[in-house]
């Protein structure tokens, strides 16, 4: 049976991330794994994925370039101007690396858990709603209608986000990041299919 240690887990964390960002951490946590009991996903990846998505947050970004160049990770133009980005392709190396998580799904559920992906498997879904979700969360506009719509349809709820991020970012005439409009088109053209059946 697989086995991640929690507390050694944040003992090490913790120390890494400021007093906002662990408490966010510990909600997406939390959220994954109520996520993961409604939709029969891996508990143990779920909560690993949710306490983990953030290790690499709080690196300066010019650091996070220095690491990726240091590790081997590619950087993208759009990543070089939008360093923050690096967090989550940092973050699933340094799973591994410093926590020994070896589960390619959980690696995968924090690579892209900011942009999500065409094609995402459950604990990845679970990962970027919950994330949106969590209790700490306080911002967006239709919060309390995505956290019920989170746990009585996930794919659905993970398109909403989706489609609310795109439209906030065309607004704000800010750069979308490519694997985000992949993502969303993807979720887009997969919900018109389901709606036509």
């Amino acid at each position: 049976m697989k086995f991640y240690d929690f507390e050694q887990m944040k003992t090490i964390l913790e120390p890494t991330l400021n007093k906002e960002r662990y408490t966010h951490t510990l909600g997406v946590m939390y959220t994954s794994a109520a996520l993961a009991m409604r939709y029969d996903g891996s508990l143990l990846d779920a909560q690993a994925a949710g306490l983990l998505h953030d290790c690499a947050k709080c690196i300066p970004n010019d650091k996070k370039i220095i690491l990726c160049n240091h590790y081997g990770i590619p950087v993208s133009s759009y990543e070089k101007k939008n360093p923050s980005l690096l967090h989550t392709k940092l973050g699933a190396y340094m799973a591994e690396k410093n926590y020994g998580v070896g589960s390619e799904d959980v690696k995968n559920a924090i690579r892209y858990h900011t942009t999500g992906r065409p094609n995402m498997s459950l604990l990845e879904q679970i990962l970027y709603v919950a994330d949106y979700i969590e209790p700490s969360r306080d911002q967006a506009p239709n919060l309390a209608q995505m956290r019920k719509l989170a746990f009585v349809d996930l794919e659905e709820a993970l398109f909403r986000i989706m489609e609310g991020t795109i439209s906030y970012l065309k607004k704000s005439e800010k750069e979308i990041e490519p694997t985000s409009f992949e993502a969303f088109e993807y979720y887009k053209e997969k919900r018109s299919l389901n709606k036509e059946v």
